[in-house]
């Protein structure tokens, strides 16, 4: 039987489970062997819609036990509770994702915009550029013989270089190329989150007249605060599995 850390070696992401337990020798196992045996070094890429989802979800459910909250302190009834908020919640909703994918589609358009301004220095005066990136890392504690020595190795590849200097320069970094679909992802991501969890505090009025039809109001906006703090709650959970403290 494999012990655990050759175990961990060829999993694909033994490089995150060695790293979650500390493993030092487990991570060098894996690294060792994973070009051996053809294996991709897994990282966590649930991350990338985590500002959203966690945005779109603390926004939405706020928002709408404000709406709750003001309209059980107006005593309005429980048909025109609904109807403002889950009116506001989707206004809102859309509002938000149209928002995020517009935002995010309009700055990684900007980023492009000065790569391609990079790119045309590079192209008329690499010199220039070289001796930035060279200044850049001494900066850093590099000797000044290393760094001339990296940026001019790197310098022979252009596109990869001009990314380098996006980088490490302009501390940008370059979107993808299919970058419009990912901020489409992003708008939909924080719709879809702040229109979900917007929708919490007030299921309570739908569900619970529904089932129990002479309980009162107070009992109404009561679970619509429990349910606001459990979800609260679990939302730091799902992001406390992004944060690694030691």
């Amino acid at each position: 039987m494999a012990s655990t850390d050759e175990a961990t070696a060829l999993v694909p992401d033994g490089a995150r489970k060695a790293y979650d337990g500390l493993d030092t020798e487990a991570s060098k196992n894996f690294h060792d062997t994973r070009h051996a045996v053809q294996s991709t070094e897994m990282h966590q890429t649930e991350g990338g819609f985590l500002k959203p989802l966690i945005f779109g979800g603390l926004d939405g459910i706020l928002t709408s036990f404000a709406i709750v909250a003001g309209a059980a302190g107006g005593s309005m009834p429980v048909p025109v509770v609904l109807v403002l908020g889950f009116s506001n919640i989707f206004a809102d909703a859309l509002a938000m994702g149209v928002g995020e994918f517009l935002s995010s589609k309009a700055e990684n358009e900007w980023i492009l915009s000065e790569r391609r301004r990079e790119n045309w220095e590079m192209e008329n005066y690499p010199e220039g550029e070289i001796k930035e990136m060279i200044d850049i890392y001494v900066d850093r504690g590099m000797k000044h013989e290393d760094a001339k020595l990296v940026i001019e190795t790197m310098a022979k590849y252009k596109d990869f270089f001009v990314d380098i200097m996006m980088t490490e320069e302009l501390n940008l970094q370059v979107p993808e190329e299919d970058h419009k679909t990912e901020s489409m992802k992003e708008g939909v991501v924080m719709f879809c989150s702040f229109a979900s969890f917007g929708s919490l505090p007030l299921l309570g009025y739908v569900l619970i007249p529904l089932a129990f039809p002479n309980l009162g109001e107070e009992i109404l906006f009561t679970t619509a605060c429990v349910v606001t703090g459990m979800v609260l709650f679990l939302m730091g959970c799902v992001k406390s599995n992004f944060r690694y403290e030691f």
